[in-house]
């Protein structure tokens, strides 16, 4: 693939961002809807930050606000309210529909679920014709730029067939080297693998991490869970707001709304290196998650304390004490850096577990690994 091209941002404003390496950088998007039987909230103040090279999912029930964010994503709806940066360009703050229009064929590729081909041209034909729209290349160039892409995604054998001559799977290929036609640097997906079968979805998929290892920024809306493990990033939007990651990592099983709960009523607590987060013996009143740093779990204070288990960011603690009652087993403190963690009282985990049988067993497995190891340790001694 050749490198990116500097262009001209057609006409946009370029803004400084506050993530010099972000992509995307959304700040308090409201989207609301209005009809004859009142208003609709979609995105309640969505802020999001999608970094360069990320190959990220985006998850969430029929109605959560999926395909709305997408939208403030492309620029194919307005917000209500809030800001959205792109590559360095806010591209709705006094930008016309033209403009934008043309923003988005030169520095975005979008990947549809039914494909989107035009069924009387050709493959190439079909590539070509992204290239035509954004006027990108010279016109004799496309040809050949069209086939490097077909190349690319393994269909340069088909490049002459019309997509009714072609399978499903290819279709899509297709699709995805027309929405590379342009080199942007930005790839949207939305359902792209909703109507292949399972061969064809993992090639699909392999070519979006070998995109990103290359430099590209995907975001790919999906239903399918299987496919969420292999991005480098899933976030999950409920009800239109976006749930921690923090969250939705230590404990993946939970219901979205649970989720939700737990990211709206969790505190949000900082601890210097090597500081003391829960004291051994001390009564446990909430559940800790690690959203950035790590922590050691210590046998006691002092030169004698052995270290039971270091836990990086995502993982928990206090469980132990919360499921099984009694004083904590071990003391916990932060490790060489800063250490942020969420906090979430007793009385609602111990509700939400109750209400969740499988999360329930997942952390009757954890806690039992984890007094055996304490265990040993405590034999060693």
């Amino acid at each position: 693939m050749t490198p990116p091209r500097a262009r001209p941002k057609a006409g946009l404003a370029i803004h400084d961002m506050s993530h010099p390496d972000a992509m995307i950088d959304m700040h308090g998007i409201v989207k609301t809807f209005k009809n004859a039987a009142g208003e609709f909230t979609v995105l309640k103040g969505i802020d999001l930050t999608i970094y360069r090279g990320e190959f990220v999912s985006i998850v969430g029930k029929s109605g959560s606000g999926k395909s709305t964010l997408l939208n403030m994503i492309t620029g194919i709806d307005h917000p209500t309210a809030g800001k959205v940066v792109i590559g360095g360009t806010d591209i709705y703050t006094g930008v016309t529909e033209s403009q934008r229009s043309r923003w988005r064929g030169r520095n975005l590729g979008i990947v549809f679920q039914f494909f989107q081909l035009l069924p009387m041209l050709t493959l190439v034909e079909n590539v070509m014709l992204s290239m035509d729209y954004a006027e990108m290349h010279d016109f004799d160039e496309r040809p050949e730029r069209a086939m490097e892409m077909l190349k690319l995604v393994g269909l340069e054998k088909f490049a002459n067939k019309l997509p009714v001559l072609v399978s499903t799977g290819q279709q899509q290929l297709a699709a995805i080297a027309r929405a590379l036609a342009c080199d942007p640097p930005l790839l949207v997906a939305d359902e792209p693998t909703g109507n292949l079968d399972s061969k064809s979805a993992d090639a699909i998929i392999d070519l979006f991490e070998e995109l990103s290892r290359r430099g590209k920024t995907i975001v790919m809306v999906t239903h399918d869970p299987s496919l969420t493990s292999r991005t480098t990033r899933n976030i999950i939007i409920s009800d239109g707001e976006l749930i921690d990651e923090t969250v939705s990592r230590a404990l993946p099983l939970l219901r979205h709304r649970h989720m939700l709960e737990i990211t709206k009523n969790a505190r949000r607590e900082s601890f210097q290196p090597h500081e003391v987060i829960l004291e051994c013996n001390q009564h446990v009143e909430d559940l800790y998650m690690i959203a950035n740093g790590s922590v050691d779990v210590m046998t006691g204070n002092g030169s004698r304390s052995r270290v039971l288990a270091h836990l990086e960011a995502n993982d928990l603690f206090g469980e132990i004490e919360l499921l099984r009652g009694g004083k904590s087993i071990a003391c916990v403190q932060a490790g060489n850096k800063p250490v942020e963690v969420l906090a979430f009282p007793r009385a609602d985990f111990l509700r939400i577990v109750e209400e969740s049988p499988i999360t329930a067993e997942a952390l009757g497995k954890i806690v039992q690994s984890r007094l055996e190891e304490h265990k040993k340790v405590i034999r060693k001694k």
